[in-house]
């Protein structure tokens, strides 16, 4: 009799301990997703924000005989605009080049369409992606305008707005996530509850026999490190098995960014064993105080 009871007693704490990996790992996926999409979409948020291109263009009126003098002015301001801190990237475009350039998008290629180059010489230049809000990009425009040489700035009003609405889309991603770490740390903290639940009779046990609060955590708390480390494991296990299918699918690199996978994988371990941990503590310790009475009513 004695011995069926221990085999049900081991296949109930069995049943417990594989629930509560099952949840970590479930909920950790779920939250590495929401990292692994929000990672990503700033990626792309980025790279369609250095698209965002200001044109700046130098005077055109000046005689030929300063063209050497021109020609050093010109070469200074692209070096000081490239030297500036929004800047990322600089494309010096010439007299000739965007002569060239109107007749391409033209379709002619006749010289006659142009008797000389009438268009002036100027420079794209791509900011870095968080210099591209609305709030910024005017000081920009201005340092850029104060720069010898440049004679007018433009920029493309309507892909101003793009990008600023790809930062409320951003900020909703973000609001997502931090649902996400919620729900995560609400239904682990369950598990947890409900593991410590089924042991608050050996608590209090322990306690009455002499036991000190410190004695009795540990093994809780060694437990629940285990737990949520093998939980944590095979939650990134799934995460990126499921991540490398859906990347070789739509043929995109598995990893674009080293550190910031490196980041995610940290934080996500991390969160695993920091809930799961906190959890086993609080609720351990709610045992440890109530009376025996508690117990039966709890």
């Amino acid at each position: 009799m004695a011995k069926s009871v221990d085999e049900f007693n081991k296949k109930r704490l069995r049943s417990s301990n594989i629930t509560v990996v099952v949840s970590i790992a479930l909920v950790l996926f779920l939250l590495g997703l929401m990292g692994l999409i929000l990672i990503n979409a700033q990626k792309y948020s980025d790279y369609l924000k250095e698209q965002l291109v200001v044109n700046a263009y130098f005077d055109e009126n000046y005689d030929a005989k300063d063209s050497a003098k021109i020609a050093k002015q010109e070469s200074d301001a692209v070096q000081q605009i490239q030297k500036m801190e929004s800047v990322k990237r600089t494309t010096y475009i010439s007299k000739k080049m965007a002569s060239s350039e109107a007749k391409k998008s033209l379709g002619i290629n006749s010289e006659a369409l142009f008797e000389e180059d009438i268009f002036p010489a100027s420079v794209e230049i791509a900011l870095k992606p968080q210099y591209t809000d609305s709030t910024k990009i005017g000081a920009v425009l201005t340092q850029i305008k104060a720069v010898p040489g440049i004679v007018d700035v433009k920029n493309d009003s309507d892909s101003q707005k793009i990008y600023d609405n790809l930062n409320k889309i951003l900020k909703w991603i973000l609001a997502f996530c931090v649902l996400f770490l919620v729900l995560a740390i609400v239904l682990i903290n369950n598990s947890i509850r409900l593991k410590v639940f089924s042991k608050r009779f050996i608590i209090k046990t322990m306690q009455l026999v002499g036991a000190k609060r410190r004695f009795i955590l540990k093994p809780f708390i060694i437990e629940a490190i285990v737990l949520g480390a093998i939980g944590s494991f095979i939650g990134l296990l799934a995460l990126f098995g499921v991540w490398y299918y859906f990347t070789t699918a739509i043929k995109t690199p598995f990893v674009q960014d080293t550190n910031q996978y490196i980041w995610l994988v940290v934080s996500i371990f991390g969160v695993g064993l920091f809930i799961t941990v906190l959890s086993t503590i609080i609720a351990t310790w709610r045992f440890l105080r109530s009376n025996v009475d508690d117990l039966y009513y709890s």
